[in-house]
């Protein structure tokens, strides 16, 4: 009930205005959001990546409604990719890309040619690209791309959403060689008929769909906070002789940063979700809806306005 409520929230403009003028919400977002810029991202996975973490570098923004709109988010990623190949950070720092952000909902077509562009920049600079997966009505297009992008760009990744019935299927559809597959419970509102609804359900498969992947060819990229989940996949390593650099976690920034450095302690590669930008408010109100303990620090930041 509490995730409904929150993720209902990241519908509300009113409720954004109130947070984003909320004396203390800078302290809140900069929590879990690098900053505003690309120079402020950069700052950031520069301090990441020196304390031996790699990064998936997010510029936050979805559902772009207008062509020029996607056109711009294309420039951006190619903007940001080249910056981070002249400060010497690929291929630590990778990027994620929406693709709502660079067209999805206007044409199929468009996105893939706007996402092309951003995986030509992503190779020059000497790193890759990984798909985020948006709500379950994209799930059938992104793969479709992603298809396509790997013919040309073959470490082209995507991420897979444990709480989706269809996800232990997509799993084994690309656990094959060469794939890269970030797997997440998931963070959107969906129904009944295409999602798992209690929390119960969406571990058991979450740990399904791990062990598909972990069996299979690929590079598994387990993205998960909860410790259960991370003992499960060191676990399932060993049970399927996988070595430590033939799969990593992934968390995100601001969230359970002392576990980030003990795997990284331990020898488990460790990359971490780094979002940046403007469009911080929908990103915020779907980690709360992740992990509702952090609603106790939000409350704080809107009850301290005035």
């Amino acid at each position: 009930m509490l995730r409904s409520v929150i993720l209902a929230a990241a519908r509300s403009s009113r409720l954004e205005r109130l947070v984003a003028t909320a004396p203390v919400s800078r302290d809140l977002v900069r929590r879990f959001v690098a900053g505003t810029t690309s120079a402020d991202a950069l700052r950031v996975i520069r301090a990441l990546v020196g304390d031996g973490l790699t990064v998936s570098l997010d510029q936050l923004g979805e559902d772009t409604l207008n062509p020029a709109d996607a056109a711009r988010a294309r420039g951006e990623y190619v903007a940001l990719l080249a910056a981070v190949a002249q400060a010497g950070l690929a291929p630590a720092a990778e990027v994620s890309l929406k693709l709502s952000a660079i067209g999805l909902r206007l044409d199929e077509q468009l996105a893939l040619d706007h996402a092309a562009a951003v995986c030509t920049a992503a190779a020059e600079a000497g790193t890759t690209v990984t798909l985020d997966m948006e709500d379950h009505t994209t799930t059938d297009a992104t793969c479709e791309i992603l298809t396509k992008l790997r013919k040309d760009y073959p470490a082209t990744g995507v991420a897979l959403q444990a709480y989706l019935r269809r996800t232990e299927a997509d799993c084994r559809d690309l656990a094959g060689p060469g794939s890269r597959v970030r797997l997440c419970k998931g963070a959107y509102a969906e129904p009944e008929s295409v999602a798992f609804q209690g929390r119960l359900e969406v571990d058991k498969s979450y740990v399904r769909c791990l062990n598909i992947l972990m069996s299979g060819q690929g590079y598994p990229m387990l993205a998960t906070h909860d410790p259960r989940l991370v003992a499960i996949a060191e676990d399932r390593a060993k049970w399927f002789d996988r070595p430590p650099d033939q799969f990593e976690f992934q968390m995100l920034y601001g969230v359970r940063p002392a576990e980030q450095r003990r795997l990284v302690g331990e020898g488990y590669p460790v990359r971490v979700y780094v979002p940046y930008g403007t469009q911080w408010y929908p990103y915020l109100m779907r980690r709360l809806a992740e992990r509702p303990a952090n609603l106790a620090f939000f409350a704080r930041a809107v009850r301290s306005r005035g």
